[in-house]
């Protein structure tokens, strides 16, 4: 049996529809089902049982014989949320908790930490696993991420196979569901499809023009057949970068998104509101040669093709 946490979720039921297109149907989902909202996520997909998220472990100390590897996708992922203990007790705590369940039931492990863990990118989007304790992520969200990689990298005991991913700027199907969390390409869509223009934040750094900000924007699709490369490979255990490596505007996006559409274009420019100015990041890149590095050779999306993609496949 193969275990996903957080199945219902964006990232974690693309990987659902990733592992029935390969032919794995022995699979556990594990997340709070309760949401109605999600289940066409995970409706019609091949899968053996549905594991609420409070009853998981009870449920794998029961099981964990069956049970041959863990995809922990699950995570409050608000990057807005400042409830601390609500953040360490789902992102920190609760990831603790299958980690040594994996220790003590030898179960391969790939966990998704994230790249709000390296704030404003003081000191660059290496994934140097010996420099965890250098980053200053911007909110509790990132925090939260980077104290369990730190905690991870930090244990004598470790599964036998285990690799954490930051996962940059990921857009693509299933995201309807995140609210104001989605993807800038969702928010993009509905934006013009309602109004026939996107708005985007002004700069209010001078290195930057208008629209210039630079995200590294990466398709589900790649990122779910990195997570299937890691389930196959069992070596190499480590802390993973998991972006396109390629930095792009956000009028890049804006373009393709109304290309895409077949809708002329039409941005205008909005102030960046106060508050969240101080913390705004305006770049952001993976280094992405520690998974070259191990035989990763597979081509990612470029933006453009991941965006049209995403809007004619799915969106329209």
């Amino acid at each position: 049996m193969i275990v996903i946490t957080g199945a219902a979720g964006f990232i974690g039921s693309c990987l659902l529809k990733k592992l029935n297109d390969e032919g794995y149907t022995d699979l556990v989902l594990v997340d709070d089902f309760s949401k109605q909202e999600k289940r066409v996520n995970y409706e019609g997909k091949k899968y053996r049982e549905l594991v609420p998220r409070t009853e998981f472990f009870s449920w794998l100390d029961t099981h964990h014989k069956f049970v041959q590897f863990i995809f922990h996708i699950g995570a409050r992922t608000d990057t807005a949320e400042f409830n601390k203990e609500i953040l360490w007790e789902l992102n920190t705590n609760y990831s603790k908790e299958v980690w040594n369940r994996c220790v003590a039931y030898g179960i391969g492990l790939v966990y998704a930490s994230s790249a709000a863990t390296y704030g404003l990118g003081e000191f660059g989007y290496v994934d140097d696993q010996t420099k965890l304790n250098s980053l200053i992520p911007l909110n509790p969200y990132g925090d939260s991420k980077n104290e369990f990689d730190k905690w991870a990298v930090s244990q004598e005991k470790k599964p036998y196979f285990w690799v954490g991913l930051k996962f940059f700027n990921v857009y693509g199907p299933n995201e309807y569901h995140k609210g104001r969390m989605a993807s800038v390409i969702y928010h993009a869509y509905n934006q013009i499809k309602n109004t026939g223009k996107m708005r985007l934040f002004k700069s209010h750094n001078p290195a930057f023009k208008d629209g210039e900000q630079k995200r590294d924007f990466v398709y589900v699709k790649d990122v779910v057949d990195v997570l299937f490369h890691f389930m196959l490979l069992r070596k190499k255990s480590g802390i993973y970068n998991l972006g396109s490596g390629k930095a792009r505007t956000f009028k890049d996006l804006t373009k393709a998104t109304f290309a895409a559409m077949g809708v002329p274009e039409n941005i205008e420019y909005i102030d960046t509101p106060e508050d969240i100015r101080d913390k705004y990041q305006y770049f952001t890149e993976a280094d992405m040669s520690k998974l070259r590095s191990i035989g990763y050779t597979k081509a990612f999306h470029t933006l453009e093709q991941g965006v049209e993609d995403y809007v004619k496949g799915y969106l329209l």
